[in-house]
Order: structure tokens, then sequence, then C-alpha cells
């Protein structure tokens, strides 16, 4: 292993910022930008010797593969964490509109909602998985949320209540419980739970994850965070009683200045409930 993929994963292995997926994540993006650096000729770099040359090269590399701006805004954070570590923050520029890094595009042209029914669900073997597939259909909730939830503790009458060790960026929120099958669904996990979480006892998250990634994939299922986009396309027509122009109703300009404030509102209502903190990112759930 080259000096500068062994220091990066020293790195990662020592520190326990973000979520374990995340962490997974940070040391798997770190390890493909040492591979991209030696390819690009910087050989025999070590950890410390990150310069802005090296930052610029890489943009310039991933902006010619043609990589999405999400992508490499994500590979960026990823560059900045390193400089954090090794104390020079400064060999990057603070706006990614330096390195002439394009803004995300937050409108999806087609719909990626997709729901699953009671034949789905049957295909899935593990009680657990398919108790975290439900919860994930009913809420809006993420695959890790899905997994480390403690249905119990989470159950606050009227709305479920997300801790932050189970989020996204450790951002608690709550979910509300609205209707008979969410109901329905909450109780079941929590009859098949106790009071744990739907990773069974004997078994780490990452073992639980590696388990959800087998059945699902054994079960013919994929693309499971379209249950999210179903979830706030479902909450969208509820909130407004018009359908979001992802599943078929009018876009912004064609609504009434009245109905653009409600359409405002139920937008900021959907992004809190699903863990975000801007509700432009709805427009990639719902279309604009």
């Amino acid at each position: 292993m080259r000096d500068l993929n062994y220091q990066l994963k020293q790195f990662c292995r020592h520190n326990h910022e973000g979520s374990y997926t995340t962490r997974v994540q940070r040391e798997r993006q770190l390890g493909a930008i040492a591979n991209q650096l030696h390819a690009l000729g910087f050989r025999h770099m070590r950890a410390g010797s990150l310069k802005p040359k090296h930052v610029q090269a890489l943009v310039d590399a991933w902006l010619g593969q043609g990589l999405s701006p999400g992508t490499i805004k994500n590979r960026m954070s990823c560059l900045r964490w390193w400089a954090e570590k090794i104390n020079k923050q400064n060999v990057i520029a603070r706006s990614n509109e330096f390195y002439g890094i394009p803004d995300r595009r937050f409108v999806q042209t087609e719909s990626k909602a997709q729901e699953l029914v009671e034949e789905h669900f049957d295909r899935v073997k593990d009680a657990h998985v398919r108790m975290s597939l439900w919860l994930q259909q009913a809420f809006g909730l993420r695959r890790e949320e899905a997994l480390k939830i403690q249905p119990r503790r989470a159950d606050r009458g009227e709305y479920l209540q997300l801790e932050r060790s189970w989020t996204k960026g450790g951002r608690a929120r709550a979910v509300p419980i609205g209707t008979p099958v969410q109901r329905a669904v909450l109780e079941r996990a929590k009859a098949l739970a106790g009071t744990g979480s739907l990773i069974p006892p004997h078994r780490r998250y990452i073992q639980q994850l590696r388990i959800y990634e087998r059945q699902t994939a054994n079960a013919g299922l994929s693309k499971m965070h379209g249950l999210r986009h179903a979830y706030a396309q479902r909450r969208y027509a509820e909130l407004t009683g018009w359908p979001s122009p992802q599943a078929g109703g009018p876009s912004r300009t064609e609504l009434t200045p009245e109905q653009q404030d409600i359409d405002c509102q139920a937008r900021l209502v959907v992004s809190r409930e699903l863990g975000h903190g801007r509700s432009q990112v709805t427009s990639v759930y719902l279309g604009k």
C-alpha cells in the first residue's frame, strides 16, 4: 500500500466524526482520491504534502470526466476534511465557485418514487430487514435510520421521534404518525424489536447493513431511496390538496399566489420531516 493511501486510511480509522456510513464512505472516497493523485503523476505523496496544485488537478480531472456537481462537491468535502486533519485548511479555497464547480441541480426530470406492495415484502426473508423496509415506506426514513431506530422509544403517540444517534448528520427530528397504516407499521415494528432496535442483539450495524443489501438484492429490489421520494410526494399532496409536479401536478408557475404560499409551507414541512435543512432540496423529491 502506498504511503498516502495508508496514512489517509489511518486518519479515517482514528477519527469518528459522523455516522458509521459517513465514515466508511469518507474512507472509500479518500482512497479513490489517493489513487487518482497517483494516476495524475503525483508520486510518493504523503498526507501532509497536500497542496493547492493537487486540489486543482483533481477538480480539473473531475470536471473533465463530466461528474455531477453533487459528486464533485462530496469529494471536495472529503478533501477539506483531509486538509483540516493536517492543519492545512488554506490549501483549499473556501468556495467551490473558485474552481468553476457548478451549482447542484435540485430538479429531477422524472420521478424516482417507488412503493412496495405485499408481494415485494414477502420476497425479503429476514424479518428485521422486512420491517425496516416497511418503516422506510411509511415514514420516509433513510436506510440507516430504519435499521438503527428503536421503535418503542421513538413512539411518542402523535409523532415518531428520531434521535440524533440514528440520523444522518446527527439531526434529530419528528415525523408525524397521521394514518392508520403508519400506526399499524409502528406497532408491528415495536412487537418485533421489543425494547431494542431493528438490528438484532447478536448483530452489529455493519452486519445488518450487509444483510439488508443482500436480502433486497436477492428479492429483486433496488433504489430503496425511492421510498423516501414516494413519502415526500404523499405528504405534499396531503398538505396542499394537489399532487406535486413530479407526481403529475402543476408547476409552481401554474399556481395562484395563494397556492404558491401553500406550496412553500408544504415544502418546508416535507423538508423537516425528511431531515433536510433547506426546502430547496425538496425539488429533488417533488419537482418545481
